[in-house]
């Protein structure tokens, strides 16, 4: 069991990529403390973590409310008296009405939005649980970026691109500082995943647009949340000791 002992926070917990990644830690043994505003989703995760190694406590709270932040990081720990684990998962393109949008087509609020949304909760969570893992003297901080970060995306807008990118610099900046206390620091990429949020657009597309999206992708396959769940997982284990300050692409091969 990797995650024997192991606490992990996971925002965004309650579906997609984070919940994925919850329900493998908690099968692998780990306790998982899973943040999302949605009340009605983390219930139904508690059932289904209820016959599996680990254990699964829930939080719902809005993660870019720094005051509710640092009040559940207080509660945690002095419930389970250490976080071992922090997966900053909140994020996406869709809170704006065209995730599409060209640079002319966006407003000031879309842009705002979409950083808020993708970066502050990031930010708020690090800046709260860091300090701990420093007095402990180590701990994992994987993060979410996407291969738009990185300019690879058709299908997503530069207010999406730059707030990815800034995760991306964000995880790397943030290893250099931490490393000498022992704390890792990484990051995914992905390509477009079919979770909950994002499979009905998918669904909604002609089966010729599906398919020439697929025939894109070297793997010939869109991801999963698993795909993803899963590289989140080694570089939140002991596996990934010596990696920080990476981002790895989990694309398929789409480049």
């Amino acid at each position: 069991m990797r995650f024997n002992d192991k606490v992990a926070v996971i925002t965004a917990a309650a579906s997609g990529i984070g919940h994925a990644s919850a329900i493998l830690i908690v099968e692998q043994g780990g306790t998982v403390i899973a943040i999302d505003t949605d009340d009605r989703r983390l219930e139904t995760m508690s059932s289904e973590c209820s016959n599996l190694k680990g254990k699964l406590s829930t939080y719902c709270i809005d993660a870019t409310n720094e005051e509710a932040v640092t009040t559940t990081i207080s509660e945690v720990l002095t419930t389970n008296k250490t976080i071992d684990i922090l997966i900053n998962a909140v994020g996406g393109s869709t809170i704006i009405s065209n995730p599409k949008a060209r640079v002319d087509e966006l407003s000031l609020d879309d842009w705002k939005g979409i950083l808020n949304f993708n970066l502050n909760s990031m930010f708020i969570f690090t800046n709260a649980i860091v300090p701990f893992m420093k007095r402990q003297g180590g701990g994992k901080i994987v993060n979410l970026a996407s291969i738009a970060g990185r300019g690879f995306s058709d299908v997503s807008s530069s207010a999406y691109a730059a707030a990815k990118g800034g995760v991306i610099a964000f995880t790397k900046k943030t290893a250099r500082e931490l490393g000498p206390f022992g704390i890792n620091v990484n990051a995914i990429a992905p390509n477009t995943t079919l979770s909950e949020r994002i499979r009905p657009r998918w669904e909604q597309q002609s089966p010729q647009d599906q398919v020439e999206q697929i025939e894109k992708i070297p793997l010939r396959r869109m991801a999963e949340p698993i795909d993803q769940a899963k590289v989140i997982c080694f570089l939140a284990s002991t596996d990934a000791d010596y990696v920080t300050g990476q981002t790895i692409d989990v694309s398929g091969g789409l480049v």
